[in-house]
């Protein structure tokens, strides 16, 4: 039986992809998935994300995690859940988390506080998205966090390159979320080869440092 935190301790990377071309959006998707990258969230700001949501869990199957991102509101979590999303991502906390928590699916809450830390903490919400981490200092912000939350599973998410990635996993984060320093231009009809290439350094990121936490 699948579980969404086990599995995000094991895989250590989120991908996020977010285009203008729904083809390419999915295309993009289906390249991650076969690069290796097990967790893949298509963001709602996308051109047509239900559709590319839709595409993706039928070639994917029921097997795969498949996230829906940029979730704010309660609509967007039932369209999302509707269109084959089991991982809900919000940028911030309220109505969009609130009703996946609802409706039983894994959140991964978007929290930048302390007080956001607690309230995500009381709502449910599965792993906590620092986000925009960049913002706060990145890795040395998530070092500060850490010490009122020592167990809590946080996800760094915002500006995460390679070596920003290896510096978060090495300081506790259970996992990176990437943008477009993984994706580039692929989902709005960019290299596929490229974002292989991506991929591949940020999964020897993510091993190596799975290897040095065990």
């Amino acid at each position: 039986m699948r579980d969404f935190p086990t599995d995000l301790r094991a895989r250590r990377l989120v991908a996020i992809v977010r285009g203008s071309d729904p083809d390419a959006s999915f295309r993009t998707v289906m390249t991650l998935v076969e690069s290796g990258i097990a967790l893949v969230e298509v963001s709602l700001s996308s051109a047509d994300a239900l559709g590319v949501l839709r595409r993706a869990r039928a070639e994917l199957g029921a097997d795969a995690w498949l996230g829906a991102g940029t979730v704010r509101t309660a609509d967007d979590a039932r369209r999302a859940a509707e269109a084959g999303a089991d991982l809900i991502v919000t940028p911030g906390l309220g109505a969009g988390a609130d009703q996946a928590v609802r409706l039983g699916l894994p959140v991964l809450g978007g929290v930048l506080t302390p007080t956001e830390v607690i309230a995500a903490e009381a709502a449910g919400v599965t792993a906590l998205k620092i986000f925009p981490a960049s913002a706060m200092g990145g890795p040395a912000y998530l070092k500060a966090l850490r010490a009122p939350f020592p167990g809590t599973p946080f996800v760094p998410v915002g500006g995460v390159d390679a070596a920003a990635a290896e510096a978060y996993l090495a300081l506790g984060a259970v996992a990176v979320g990437v943008g477009s320093p993984l994706t580039g231009d692929a989902a709005d009809g960019g290299d596929l080869a490229a974002l292989r290439t991506r991929a591949a350094e940020f999964l020897k990121v993510t091993e190596t440092a799975g290897a040095a936490g065990r």
